[in-house]
């Protein structure tokens, strides 16, 4: 089966933002409620939904922590002199790099959908509009993944694999394999799948993301426009981006181009490790113009791991509404959700918390990660200041309500 070359149901308001022109990059539909306010000042939680007393011996370890094994132990470059060629680089990842197509059963759906304005006008269009005529009843989006393990586990964006009835995977040589979801994890929009081989799949290690550098050599690969295995190469632009798509945003920008059909790509070190999965572009085109995103592996292979292990990914839950202050001396409570874990920890508007247990707090997006961290019905120490007072509260963390994107 031949990958589709471009989805035309994805709306204009989806590919085309606003400025900054922020849009996901994945050729297919994507879930509802992926585009987030760019300022996030808390998270106020669901009236009822917290989780009720705490077993005080549930630990407080992170749902997801960035645990050191998950990473590959640094290797000398493959490409270690300008580089003058990448093409060992992409002998050696090249085979665990899959090409994802998508499919819904879109009986149900009577309106046309409209050809998306980046395939409009192109040398792509009449082949698009052939496919679609071909396929009849179904809606195909594209994307990309990569092989973590000789059992068949990729990685991908949750935007590529959502709300899809058939996925298929094709691999570097041709070869094509159904595929089913193991978990995703909207939030962070990284999602498993599994596929089933006769025999052992190459796959690619994780590198440790926190020993890239600013101006680091990258390469991406994917499979922009549906066309199939493509690499491209650049530098690491900047770390820590925020494009507001999630409280957890912490990208990083690269140059290497990526276009629609990227998404849930790996982007390399040198060493060819994985350091990031391509998830995102600025683009007023539709097209690389040379500002992408990666989610880095610190973040990706923790939720990895445990979408392998349970399907989903349970997040902490305080139930405040934030704001953070002008210095760095910790984050206001202005709001507090009536029966949450807060009020029930007898936190009061005003409070400022400066740390949880032992962590200094400074932002409300570093509270917000440090409490979606922890396990629900754990118990951990708010140390905050109340008017002129300095006092340590225990408090139980409920369960992060699935629809709610603050804390």
């Amino acid at each position: 089966m031949a990958l589709p070359l471009f989805s035309d149901n994805m709306d204009d308001h989806e590919r085309f933002l606003p400025p900054p022109y922020m849009t996901r990059i994945a050729m297919g539909r994507r879930p509802a409620s992926r585009l987030l306010p760019l300022l996030l000042l808390g998270m106020p939680g669901l009236g009822g939904l917290a989780t009720g007393a705490c077993a005080q011996d549930v630990a407080t370890s992170s749902a997801v922590p960035p645990n050191p094994s998950l990473f590959a132990a640094p290797v000398p470059p493959v490409v270690a002199t300008g580089p003058l060629t990448f093409a060992p680089l992409v002998r050696q990842v090249g085979p665990a790099v899959v090409n994802i197509a998508v499919s819904q059963d879109n009986r149900s759906t009577t309106s046309h959908q409209p050809l998306p304005p980046s395939v409009k006008g192109t040398p792509f269009e009449h082949r698009f509009r052939e496919r679609m005529r071909a396929h009849g009843e179904e809606m195909l989006g594209a994307g990309s993944g990569f092989l973590i393990d000789p059992s068949g586990v990729i990685v991908t964006n949750a935007h590529v694999v959502g709300g899809a009835d058939l996925i298929t995977v094709s691999l570097a040589d041709g070869t094509e394999f159904p595929a089913h979801l193991v978990g995703s994890d909207d939030l962070t929009d990284i999602a498993v799948i599994q596929i089933h081989a006769p025999h052992p799949m190459p796959f690619v290690p994780w590198g440790d993301s926190r020993l890239v550098n600013i101006g680091d050599w990258i390469m991406a690969a994917g499979n922009p426009f549906g066309l199939g295995s493509s690499v491209t190469a650049g530098i690491v632009s900047a770390r820590g981006r925020d494009i507001g798509t999630s409280p957890f945003d912490d990208f990083l920008q690269i140059d290497a181009p990526i276009n629609p059909g990227n998404s849930g790509g790996p982007s390399f070190n040198l060493g060819g490790q994985v350091v990031a999965v391509n998830t995102a572009i600025v683009s007023p085109t539709g097209g690389s113009v040379g500002i992408g995103f990666g989610l880095p592996s610190e973040i990706v292979a923790p939720i990895v791991e445990e979408l392998r292990h349970n399907g989903h990914i349970d997040r902490g839950w305080l139930g405040v509404t934030l704001a953070d202050g002008p210095g760095h001396d910790g984050v206001q409570i202005v709001g507090i959700d009536r029966n949450g874990p807060a009020m029930k920890a007898h936190l009061h508007i005003g409070d400022v918390i400066t740390a949880v247990n032992d962590e200094p707090i400074d932002t409300s997006r570093m509270l917000i990660r440090s409490i979606a961290a922890k396990r629900p019905r754990s118990t951990v120490v708010l140390h905050i200041r109340r008017r002129h007072d300095t006092l340590s509260l225990p408090a139980c963390v409920g369960h992060r309500p699935d629809e709610d994107m603050e804390d």
